[in-house]
């Protein structure tokens, strides 16, 4: 796949040069005044010139030389940077770019669906949160969300200092998430948003390594595309019949009939091109020096819960392949709950997308996973508590990638030992001990027996462990926690995090735990 964008891009820049006799130099559009630079790592800097121009890149002391292929592409890369500035950096040869106000520091991207996209100005105290928003070594960097057919090779935006002003539209989770690091690590603090709300992660991933994690990703859209224009073409006959009808009781001064309202899924199927999602809003961004992803998405893969176990690892294998950096930190949200608390235990695909984040969390290398089973909102799919989102997530990024010695997550479910009718439950991430938040009966456990027909159990802490048991099931064998779209559920460790929802049943395939 690199060797194609390659290639695309070669025939973009080809086409450009001869449209232009005398190319100037132009650098990626993140290379701009207040941009943020990776600390720590050989940085790329790249853009476009006259074919077999030479040029040099100068900054913070270092000057690299190179050449403009045949194409008019050109790349190089500076050597490892301290955190600071500002600097300028200068791109020279027939003409001059400066570039200033260059800080170095921790660059991440911020991507997924609504929930990352969700701006500050919707977020929990919106307005006290703007007017706070005062950091000018925290940059932000938005990137439009596009879909391509194929990998594109620029994006328009800029990098922009953090302010009131600036703040604002961007991502909410991006912003808390950074700015708490930015308080921790004390480094610039650079911030790339790329979301889509709706979009399901396989229009994220790019086409190959998507055609190896799910079947058939073309022809699933393209029946997708054609449902799609079935019920368009249905909602426009339906509202061609209404007109003249709402017309002509218009003029009678009657009540005119309820107009057709259109199929609330119209325009999903693009949104849903596999790969769109990467062609235009992802991959333009390759290979700009980052630390890590913060990965906000999986409602629109509900529908598909089990599928997600092995179609995120691939979109993260094939990101860092792409990336050629390694495997840089890639940190999960959860899904959070929404909808009706339901009166009995339930299957749910939910649920399933959950379980898949936390297995992609414990089994993908440099991952892991921010819970929210406890911030949900059940009357909104997107919950307006972005902070704690945030803060979960630079837990995560201040122990994994920065080596602090913190908690950072909640009790994970390790095993289970049946004793009589009962089942003891044991968990890791304990550290302080096991509470229950708010104080009262634990919740959100369920029994089964051999016949699979999971009933609402009764549970207590008993020191690092829970016992769970019910009265209707004489000889359990699997146990549930948290398992619905919106569970009701109060396990938490000391410090403060929920515990991950959880199964140790998998009768349809077995998964190891």
């Amino acid at each position: 796949m690199r060797l194609r964008r390659m290639a695309i891009a070669a025939i973009t820049f080809a086409a450009l040069v001869a449209g232009h006799a005398s190319a100037e130099i132009r650098p990626h559009a993140l290379f701009c005044d207040n941009m943020v630079l990776q600390q720590g790592i050989r940085v790329p800097v790249w853009g476009t010139a006259a074919p077999g121009e030479k040029l040099t890149v100068s900054v913070a002391g270092q000057v690299v030389e190179a050449t403009a292929d045949k194409a008019g592409s050109w790349l190089v890369r500076l050597g490892p940077m301290a955190p600071g500035g500002p600097h300028e950096m200068t791109i020279a040869s027939t003409n001059i770019v400066r570039i200033r106000n260059v800080t170095v520091g921790e660059v991440w991207l911020c991507s997924g669906q609504s929930n990352m996209g969700m701006e500050v100005r919707e977020a929990l105290n919106a307005t006290e949160e703007t007017a706070a928003a005062d950091y000018p070594d925290i940059r932000l960097f938005d990137v439009p969300p596009h879909i391509r057919d194929e990998p594109a090779r620029d994006v328009q935006a800029q990098w922009r200092p953090c302010s009131p002003q600036t703040v604002t539209r961007f991502s909410a989770a991006g912003y808390f998430f950074g700015r708490r690091l930015y308080g921790e690590l004390k480094v610039p603090i650079g911030l790339i948003s790329g979301a889509q709300g709706s979009s399901p992660a396989e229009a994220w991933t790019e086409i190959e390594a998507l055609k190896g994690a799910i079947e058939d990703p073309i022809g699933r859209w393209q029946r997708q595309v054609q449902q799609e224009q079935e019920f368009r073409t249905k909602y426009e006959a339906e509202l061609a019949a209404w007109e003249p009808v709402a017309a002509r009781a218009k003029a009678e001064n009657e009540e005119p009939p309820k107009k057709p309202e259109p199929p609330y899924f119209l325009g999903r199927a693009r949104i849903a091109q596999p790969a769109g999602l990467w062609n235009g809003t992802i991959a333009p961004l390759v290979p700009y020096g980052i630390r890590g992803v913060i990965w906000y998405q999986g409602e629109s893969n509900a529908p598909r819960g089990r599928e997600y176990r092995k179609l995120l690892p691939a979109m993260i294998r094939s990101w860092r392949h792409e990336w050629g950096q390694g495997d840089f930190a890639f940190l999960i949200v959860a899904i959070a709950p929404f909808g009706p608390a339901y009166g009995h235990p339930t299957e749910s695909g939910w649920a399933e997308v959950v379980e898949a984040q936390w297995m992609t969390g414990e089994t993908v290398p440099n991952c892991g996973l921010a819970v929210t089973s406890d911030i949900g909102d059940a009357t909104s799919a997107h919950p307006a508590n972005k902070q704690e989102v945030g803060r979960r997530l630079s837990l995560i990024a201040l122990a994994k990638v920065y080596g602090r010695d913190i908690v950072y997550s909640g009790p994970m479910y390790t095993s289970m030992e049946v004793e009589g009718n009962r089942i003891r439950l044991h968990f890791k991430h304990v550290h302080g001990g096991l509470t229950v938040k708010p104080d009262g009966p634990l919740r959100g456990f369920a029994v089964s027996g051999v016949d699979r027909r999971f009933v609402w159990a009764e549970a207590r802490l008993d020191g690092d462990t829970v016992v769970v048991w019910s009265e209707q099931v004489a000889r359990p064998i699997a146990v549930r926690y948290a398992w619905a779209q919106n569970p009701v559920c109060n396990l938490f460790n000391a410090d403060g995090l929920p515990a991950v929802p959880f199964r140790s049943d998998d009768w349809e395939q077995a998964a190891p735990r």
